[in-house]
């Protein structure tokens, strides 16, 4: 089975370096960035702009060798942890998924907040955050993960996986 995944616009952010970024969105909160679209889907913007988060879905870029176990940022033991068990850019196919705020849709530029992602990422794909859908509800576990909300909003990454992607 083969498949073709098309980059439909590039994430423009202040994160120019992959040391001393937020490692989620919650560590970017006040952060704007702006999504370019390639003109040829600027069609499929259309009725974004009534949403208030939305899905992103990019390539991390820079990775250029995935591993099967990482040791994520916010792990407090620094045990290494199966990549499926975290959102570290090093799993095989390099896909970064962030839910940010909506800013503003003004032709091919969409404005957006909470961004912790690296300058010129591809983006693949955006889809609208649709609270009756994707609300989780009921018992939610987060596994491994042990970091406090403050934690995680204030870890910044290090160089750990920049040995496997170009700075």
């Amino acid at each position: 089975m083969t498949f073709e995944l098309k980059q439909i616009a590039t994430i423009r952010s202040p994160y120019c370096d992959l040391v001393n970024m937020p490692v989620q969105p919650k560590g970017a909160k006040d952060v704007y960035a702006t999504l370019v679209f390639e003109e040829q889907y600027v069609e499929g913007l259309k009725d974004l702009d009534g949403f208030s988060h939305v899905y992103l879905m990019y390539y991390f870029h820079k990775v250029k060798a995935p591993k099967l176990s990482v040791i994520p940022f916010n792990d407090k033991t620094h045990t290494p942890r199966g990549v499926f068990s975290t959102r570290t850019p090093m799993h095989p196919n390099s896909m970064g998924l962030s839910v940010v705020e909506l800013v503003k849709v003004e032709g091919n530029i969409v404005t957006i907040k909470g961004v912790d992602i690296l300058d010129g990422t591809p983006l693949l794909d955006i889809k609208p955050y649709i609270e009756n859908f994707d609300r989780v509800e009921g018992e939610v576990k987060s596994g491994w993960m042990k970091s406090t909300e403050d934690e995680v909003s204030t870890k910044r990454s290090d160089d750990r996986f920049v040995c496997q992607a170009d700075a």
